[in-house]
């Protein structure tokens, strides 16, 4: 009895055809309302709960708050918009197929393995997050912001519970990832805003003229906790701007904007920055300076809404999990073309919970934000330059697939000297990683431009 359901069970994945190696045809292509949701979703987070009470702790001010998350999330919009999105349209293609034709299977090989890595730290950090709220009514002990290993063999088994359902949310597809999305957004943005405003009385807020001298006095004061550097408007700004470079700026998101019928749904990314990493952001800021230094989001949302608070941090959990999840099997993919998607993204939806059992990475999310965005971050300007320019600069275009190269030395070098020059200008000139991704561009664009005109004028 149970062959014949695993059988059928296979055979019904099996037909699951996410279009991982071809173009996108144009009967399977989507409208404004399945962006708008995805968006809105994914970015009103789990991880929201973390950046924003971050900020708190990094002693930002008010207005520096304010300001920098206005103009840095207008920029990421932009950097979704006109470059990202008229990218995706163009191909067709996932980000690791465009890569092979680009760059060869053995680069593409090693770049996509970084890619998948890196997005599975990212999902398991969303994994932690919604665990925090579910292990609650089972008096599971939270992690700390110096808690580096599993705190418990509860907590395990909680992380493996919230692992297994985004990972088959993941499996069935971007239709249902999107789907899940669009259910989720509204109830959990309402549930954000009303434990903000819930909390405010305790912090002194009794009408709308007290909300701006208690937002300077007592939650962004401009003084950091102890042991925290301090954050400024630049840190903001370039924060908001490249917290999702890699999938902006970086191409991940053509594996999602490949369906826009039209490149201008780019712009649907601002459902997900004004209302998530901006409005979400600043509620988060208002519950943590109420929670008195607790830092478990589940915790947070629990003291300041209780249940539906709880919930909320779960369903945050996974609404961007499901589709990071799914970027994350799709870059495996490529790595392993005879397996099975589904069978791909089952092994990353387990790699992930792994990884999520570790809750370190979610104390430390602003450093490695910033870090596998600038990983990724040349290879985007690659894919951006060679779909949209080498045509106008008269150079050949998909070099790999066209000479049958398996290995574009143009692009590799472009990523190993790009990262390495970024490094330099770290250490010597002492610039944080949060600003290193708008030199790293340039450095990108000038060094693959001059690379590909001497190695195919040379060849």
């Amino acid at each position: 009895m149970a062959k014949p359901f695993l059988e059928r069970l296979d055979a019904r994945l099996d037909t699951i055809d996410e279009f991982e190696r071809e173009p996108v045809p144009k009967k399977n292509l989507k409208g404004w309302r399945g962006f708008l949701g995805m968006y809105a979703g994914e970015h009103t987070a789990g991880t929201e709960f973390v950046i924003g009470a971050l900020f708190v702790a990094h002693g930002v001010s008010a207005i520096d708050l304010v300001l920098g998350l206005i103009l840095g999330n207008l920029l990421a919009v932009f950097s979704w918009a006109f470059l990202c999105a008229p990218v995706a349209v163009k191909s067709r293609l996932t980000l690791y197929w465009q890569l092979r034709k680009i760059c060869g299977d053995r680069l593409a090989l090693i770049y996509n393995i970084v890619n998948a890595v890196m997005f599975c730290f990212l999902a398991g950090a969303m994994i932690t997050v919604a665990a925090t709220a579910v292990g609650l009514p089972f008096n599971i002990p939270m992690p700390g912001l110096d808690d580096w290993l599993p705190t418990s063999v509860g907590w395990i088994i909680t992380v493996f519970l919230v692992g297994s359902v985004i990972t088959v949310v993941a499996i069935a597809g971007y239709e249902y990832v999107a789907r899940f999305a669009n259910i989720s957004f509204p109830w959990m943005f309402l549930v954000f805003m009303a434990a903000a405003i819930a909390v405010l009385p305790s912090l002194g807020v009794q009408s709308a003229s007290d909300f701006w001298p208690v937002a300077k006095e007592r939650i962004w004061t401009g003084v950091p906790i102890d042991g925290m550097t301090q954050f400024t408007f630049w840190h903001v700004m370039f924060f908001a701007w490249f917290a999702n470079m890699a999938m902006h700026i970086g191409m991940s998101d053509m594996s999602i904007l490949r369906y826009a019928e039209d490149w201008k749904m780019g712009f649907s990314s601002a459902a997900g920055m004004f209302f998530g990493h901006f409005l979400a952001w600043i509620a988060s800021g208002i519950l943590m300076a109420a929670a008195a230094g607790a830092v478990a989001p589940g915790v947070i949302a629990f003291n300041s809404a209780g249940i539906a608070g709880a919930i909320c941090v779960v369903i945050a959990g996974w609404t961007t999990a499901n589709p990071t999840i799914y970027r994350a099997g799709l870059a495996f993919q490529s790595v392993t073309p005879n397996w099975k998607r589904w069978k791909v993204t089952l092994f990353t939806g387990l790699l992930t919970t792994v990884i999520a059992c570790f809750p370190a990475l979610v104390m430390n999310l602003l450093d490695f934000v910033a870090l596998y965005g600038l990983v990724l971050m040349p290879m985007g300007a690659v894919v951006f330059l060679d779909v949209m320019f080498f045509d106008k600069l008269k150079l050949l275009k998909n070099y790999a697939e066209e000479t049958g190269s398996r290995f574009n030395w143009a692009a590799g070098l472009t990523w190993f000297l790009t990262l390495t020059l970024c490094l330099v200008i770290n250490l010597y000139a002492g610039i944080e990683i949060f600003f290193l991704g708008l030199p790293g561009w340039f450095i990108a664009v000038l060094l693959y431009i001059s690379l590909s005109t001497l190695i195919q004028r040379k060849g």
